[in-house]
């Protein structure tokens, strides 16, 4: 019961929802209630009450597993040695005359082995002493007087002896490449360690730019925020003297129109006219009759302007933040595998590609089983679907590429572009934008009956002339970034080699001329029967 408890409680700490039985590993959803086998506890208890005990087994004598003594009678004894001239397995007393009498020690004792039958012709139930080696197969000295009748013969010591000279030149080989590997393990764990200590340096003083980017940038917020507390202060301090200064001449023109009021009431006109030229001149005021206040945008344009200084850096970030993802998805340690050097090599590398309808203009009708895409002049009735190309008569793989793969296009008519593109490329509005081979999401060999010319980001790259076929095979390694373009006959030629860097998923693409123009991607295994031998890459 102890047992079982651990073990469920194990299943629990790793929240495992089954609980199983420790011993046949039955499965139990949810976990049962235990109960006590009544037998079985009954048996035990009345065991326990007797006091018997199981015997102790007698490792002399053979179990199935073992090897047993061909001539005890009864329970039989473990088998110390077989004997490859009698042909029989002995125990330790049985096997005393192979060592006291003179004609039996000269036989070859071995390891007990239940093999010993196969050393037995199942034909003339002879031992086998003799490899024959037209045949592969060892023979008795019947066998080498019937079928075996002028075969190239041997003894079966001696064919060991060659053949354990072969094994041991095996076992040096083997232990040569043990080392090579070995070795080659170390510098590959050598590599982890390296790429492991320059991805933390790298990752500790990125964080120290940037944190050092960070610390400017609130550096510059904290001088903004101190110089415009600094405006501020100047600007309230001068207001108040402004308002200082009016309180003031309001007090005393207050005080001149009380003593104008006083005058106007007295009666005696010569104290009043005496009076009134002193108390009737009023100073020249400081400041105009009302005061301009420009528009309530005291500080507004600040933000305004840091704002403007948070766009432009947003939009450095995401261009020098491209710039470093490109950057970083260039480390590649692991040499790339070499391409193809024979026809049979490909098969390797060979994906089952189908096109895409969602992808296909509305005059591509595609067939064969989505293999196969023709330019008719009427429209193909297709739904409408945001990832079809509008603008271009192309069409893409409903598979994407990755690792290494390769395919071939059959095409016939004026001509068509073999192409790979980004899964992302644009479906419509300028050429520039979605044909293969004129942007920098595209790579695109174009075909036709004179010649070959590739496209690159609205760029023609001179092509190496090679036989003309209606037949173009495409190998792409896309973590070594290469990518190239063979034409494809009884050899294959190179036509042009790419080596650059792909950073999106991508796909493969075709694009037709005009009216009547076909390409097919071809199922590889429908060449494995021709005769024509393996041309070069």
């Amino acid at each position: 019961m102890n047992c079982i408890k651990v073990f469920w409680a194990e299943d629990e700490e790793k929240k495992r929802k089954v609980h199983s039985c420790y011993h046949c590993r039955k499965a139990f959803i949810p976990k049962p209630v235990l109960e006590t086998n009544t037998r079985l506890a009954e048996s035990v208890e009345q065991l326990k009450k007797t006091g018997l005990q199981a015997a102790p087994a007698d490792h002399r004598y053979a179990a199935p597993e073992d090897v047993a003594c061909d001539i005890c009678t009864g329970r039989k004894l473990k088998a110390a040695k077989s004997c490859l001239v009698c042909l029989v397995s002995y125990c330790e007393k049985h096997l005393q005359p192979h060592y006291v009498a003179a004609p039996l020690q000269k036989h070859k004792l071995v390891e007990p082995s239940k093999k010993l039958q196969e050393n037995i012709c199942p034909r003339h139930d002879e031992v086998m002493k003799i490899f024959c080696r037209t045949d592969q197969q060892s023979i008795c000295y019947l066998c080498l007087m019937d079928e075996h009748k002028g075969h190239e013969t041997v003894s079966a010591a001696a064919e060991r002896t060659e053949r354990q000279r072969e094994l041991e030149g095996s076992r040096l080989d083997i232990q040569q490449r043990i080392q090579d590997r070995e070795k080659d393990v170390k510098l590959l764990q050598q590599e982890v360690e390296a790429i492991d200590q320059s991805a933390d340096q790298t990752v500790e003083h990125s964080e120290e730019i940037f944190t050092e980017l960070i610390h400017l940038i609130q550096k510059r917020s904290s001088d903004v925020k101190q110089q415009v507390r600094s405006q501020q202060e100047a600007e309230v301090s001068r207001v108040k003297e402004l308002q200082e200064k009016l309180e003031q001449e309001i007090t005393e023109l207050k005080r001149k129109d009380a003593e104008l009021k006083q005058l106007s009431h007295t009666e005696d006109h010569i104290p009043f006219l005496h009076s009134y030229p002193s108390l009737s001149a009023l100073s020249e005021s400081t400041h105009s009759s009302s005061i301009s206040i420009r528009p309530l945008r005291y500080f507004e344009d600040v933000p305004a302007a840091v704002s403007e200084l948070r766009e432009r850096l947003q939009d450095v970030l995401g261009e020098e933040w491209t710039k470093i993802i490109q950057v970083v998805k260039k480390v590649d340690v692991l040499l790339s595998q070499p391409q193809p050097k024979t026809r049979a090599d490909p098969s390797k590398y060979s994906c089952e590609l189908t096109l895409d309808p969602n992808t296909a203009n509305e005059h591509l009708l595609l067939s064969e089983k989505n293999r196969k895409a023709t330019f008719m002049k009427q429209q193909q009735p297709y739904s409408r679907h945001p990832h079809r190309f509008t603008s271009c008569w192309q069409v893409l793989s409903r598979e994407s590429l990755s690792g290494r793969c390769y395919w071939e296009v059959e095409w016939r008519g004026r001509g068509v572009y073999v192409a790979v593109a980004y899964k992302n490329i644009s479906r419509a509005g300028p050429l520039s934008q979605c044909v293969f081979g004129l942007n920098d999401q595209s790579w695109a060999l174009s075909c036709d009956s004179s010649s070959y010319k590739f496209f690159h980001n609205n760029k023609v790259h001179p092509v190496l002339s090679g036989p003309r076929s209606s037949r173009v095979g495409v190998y792409l390694d896309y973590r070594a970034g290469i990518l190239s373009f063979y034409s494809v006959s009884k050899t294959r030629t190179l036509l042009h080699r790419v080596q650059t860097t792909f950073t999106e998923p991508l796909c493969a693409g075709l694009m037709l001329f005009e009216h009547g123009d076909a390409a097919e991607i071809i199922k590889l295994k429908q060449r494995r029967g021709s005769a024509a031998p393996p041309p070069p890459l």
